[in-house]
């Protein structure tokens, strides 16, 4: 907070106004810390603020902070600094976001860094491939990586000449990016090159995403996510892939992938162990939740169908299945779990064709799902099987009375109960 204080600070002087650093830090620690203001919009409203206070007009300070020269890319090493800089859009990405108009990377002869612009910048749409004059972009910093952020203080002219692009931390198309182990992937907008096996393939309805699902390897499973712009072909379940210059992404605190226009798909004449650790837990079914009971799947890649269509093959002739999408609550947490056909049946007391002739003869096969709830929620079931993103895929269960001992008496206890 100081370095920022400070940089507020020697901009003001250069106006000839000396703010006092003990004001400067008293806001942007009231902002902060106890409202939990971003740094950056922190800093903005401190600057504001104090232009308000000492009458500067907002474009005589913005301009005057930002013409001295312009930033090559290389030489960003400060948070919050204000710069000009000239820079191609080598990248925009997929971005749902309400708040952000656009987010890529630019670059220019000295390397690359990634950019956001913001919604209330209220600038036009910046166009891959093309150059542009940026002017008063602030910077800022992300896991170690240093960023640049288009704001409503800034503008974007385009230029007659390409700029340049060198060498940098994100250019994929320069070299191949390092093959890495699943397990060992982290850290935002970084490029990788990953081999895996495609475990699961996921419903999807959003238009701007062509897959997504999950891949895995000897060392574990991740998510990944291939966005529908980037023109490339579908990947199937149970086959191995080689995944060239992904980009890792982090949401939740776990790591995830993406695919754009920079990446590849080659197909591996080999079946990759996928190395999950298995898990345990126990709890009460408080919920079976929709897409649970009888569903029908796509005879070619086995996904399951909305409205009688497939995500990839259109309307087809579905084969039916049983399933549950269970979630289990321990008291203290809970867990999503996908039970397959052939415990569900076990689970249930209810086969395949039984459930079939259940829906034939009431003409809706919501009477399966009502009736798995009737039998199975409430009911007390430890679980076991490897764990996959959100959901613990379901290898044995087995019913279970009532609560531990051990467990209800550490519930009494965090409840206080003498």
């Amino acid at each position: 907070m100081r370095q920022i204080a400070e940089s507020i600070k020697d901009r003001f002087l250069k106006l000839g106004v000396d703010v006092p650093i003990e004001d400067i830090e008293e806001r942007l620690d009231e902002l902060i810390k106890k409202f939990k203001v971003p740094d950056n919009e922190a800093q903005r409203s401190v600057v504001n603020y104090f232009l308000k206070k000492y009458s500067i007009p907002k474009n005589e300070f913005y301009v005057r902070q930002a013409e001295p020269q312009l930033t090559k890319i290389t030489d960003i090493s400060e948070n919050g600094q204000w710069a000009n800089i000239n820079a191609k859009v080598i990248q925009l990405w997929e971005n749902n976001h309400e708040s952000i108009s656009q987010v890529g990377l630019l670059g220019d002869e000295t390397g690359i860094i990634k950019f956001t612009k913001w919604q209330n910048a209220e600038l036009p749409n910046l166009e891959e491939g093309e150059s542009y004059l940026f002017r008063s972009v602030v910077t800022g910093e992300y896991n170690d990586r240093f960023q640049v952020q288009l704001n409503r203080n800034s503008s974007a002219e385009k230029l007659s000449e390409p700029v340049e692009v060198g060498g940098g931390d994100f250019t994929p198309g320069q070299r191949e990016s390092e093959l890495r182990n699943i397990v060992d992937l982290e850290g935002n907008n970084q490029w990788v090159t990953v081999r895996g096996k495609v475990v699961q393939l996921w419903e999807n309805s959003h238009e701007s995403i062509e897959q997504t699902g999950l891949i895995g390897d000897e060392t574990g499973v991740v998510k990944f996510t291939n966005w529908a712009s980037s023109e490339l072909p579908d990947m199937e379940e149970g086959k191995s892939y080689l995944l060239k210059n992904v980009v890792v992404s982090e949401w939740n605190g776990r790591a995830q992938i993406q695919l754009n226009r920079g990446s590849s798909i080659e197909g591996l004449d080999e079946d990759i162990e996928v190395g999950t650790s298995t898990f345990t837990y126990s709890g009460a079914m408080v919920d079976i939740q929709t897409g649970s009971g009888l569903i029908k799947r796509c005879p070619e890649c086995k996904r399951a169908l909305v409205k009688g269509a497939c995500a990839e093959h259109g309307k087809v002739r579905g084969e039916y299945d049983l399933r549950i999408k269970a979630v289990l609550d321990s008291g203290t947490s809970t867990q999503d779990a996908l039970i397959n056909r052939e415990l569900t049946e076990e689970l249930a007391g209810i086969s395949l064709d039984g459930a079939i002739a259940m829906a034939a003869d009431a003409l809706d096969p919501g009477v399966v799902l009502d009736r798995l709830k009737q039998e199975l929620i409430g009911r007390y079931y430890i679980v076991s099987g490897p764990k996959l993103d959100r959901y613990l895929l379901v290898e044995s269960i087995a019913p279970k009375d009532s609560l531990d001992r051990e467990l209800l008496e550490a519930m009494l206890a965090e409840l206080e109960v003498e």
